[in-house]
């Protein structure tokens, strides 16, 4: 499909692809999952392209779709643990992304109720305002500076100074 522009949405998607696999790495904190949300998130989105070019600013929707996915995915308890008999080989390590989810800021981060989690990543890993992030969020920028500020907080409260200054580098 194409917009206007001339775009089609593969060039859309090898343009976007990396940044928004990073954002779903960061909500998710697992690289298989992140890979899934991107691809689901892709996949509602190519549905209606057409409408989202016309509507302007495709990354936003598609992030929103994405933030949305990882929400859902959370509420269903299939994705909780579930105990085998047998313990798989362990894998490789992880190179995704900037930030490592076994690290004490992964932990913490993955330690936020969803909702928070994301309000934290778009704010200050997306670099989205506070608008912006509401936008993406459906709700008001009250809401995003209030789980933005609890989720600082709770960043804070669970990293030492040591941790911290680590995670900035």
């Amino acid at each position: 499909m194409t917009d206007d522009g001339g775009s089609t949405f593969a060039d859309f998607v090898v343009r976007e692809q990396a940044g928004l696999l990073r954002l779903a790495y960061l909500l998710a904190g697992d690289r298989g999952h992140a890979e899934d949300l991107v691809q689901t998130a892709l996949m509602r989105t190519y549905r209606h392209w057409g409408r989202v070019v016309r509507r302007g600013e495709p990354r936003a929707y598609v992030r929103r779709v994405l933030v949305n996915a990882h929400t859902s995915w959370r509420r269903r308890p299939l994705h909780r643990e579930q105990t085998t008999g047998w313990i798989p080989d362990s894998a490789a390590p992880d190179a995704a992304g900037p930030a490592d989810p076994a690290g004490p800021l992964g932990t913490a981060l993955a330690a936020l109720p969803p909702r928070m989690r994301a309000t934290v990543v778009l704010r200050f890993y997306e670099d989205l305002s506070e608008q912006q992030t509401a936008e993406v969020l459906g709700c008001s920028p009250s809401t995003v500076n209030t789980q933005a500020t609890r989720g600082l907080a709770r960043l804070r409260a669970a990293l030492t100074a040591a941790e911290v200054e680590e995670a900035r580098r």
